[in-house]
């Protein structure tokens, strides 16, 4: 860790949008192992035109290592057609490369988007995190969220 460069947290843009879908599908990747049924590599086009619309909407922050995008966070403000007493936002996606984190990296991430939601007005900020994953259970935790909504599914035969 000591080699490594500083890590920057700034906005991103369009410019980045190949460079982080790569890290989106590293995160499809990983997240097989606990239990998602999301395929990476195949869904990579679909996730570079996701990252290229949460730049332009302005929910895209990254962090960056010198030239190396080494983490991001895509998020927005929650759309529905229901009237709500609150306004809500969505954590879509968070990463940070293995080799980055317990840097504090992640959490940087996470206070940015937070951040820019809050300045947008937005009261809470929901995420989802698969129940497997204990490690990003305790981040999320750490960093305040707490339990809201339950998602269950059964395997059909």
């Amino acid at each position: 860790m000591e080699d490594q460069p500083p890590v920057t947290v700034e906005p991103g843009d369009v410019s980045v949008a190949d460079r982080v879908a790569e890290l989106w599908v590293a995160l499809a990747a990983d997240q097989r192992a606990h239990g998602s049924h999301l395929q990476a590599a195949t869904n990579r086009d679909l996730a570079r035109d996701a990252v290229a619309q949460h730049a332009v909407t302005g929910g895209l922050v990254v962090a960056r290592a010198d030239d190396e995008i080494v983490g991001f966070v895509t998020f927005s403000k929650e759309q529905g057609d229901y009237d709500v007493d609150s306004r809500r936002g969505l954590i879509h996606d968070i990463f940070v490369r293995e080799s980055y984190r317990g840097r504090g990296v992640g959490g940087r991430l996470l206070d940015a988007a937070e951040e820019r939601l809050a300045s947008d007005g937005i009261e809470y900020v929901s995420l989802e995190v698969l129940a497997d994953n204990a490690a990003a259970r305790r981040f999320y935790e750490r960093a305040g969220y707490d339990e809201f909504r339950v998602e269950m599914e059964k395997q059909l035969e």
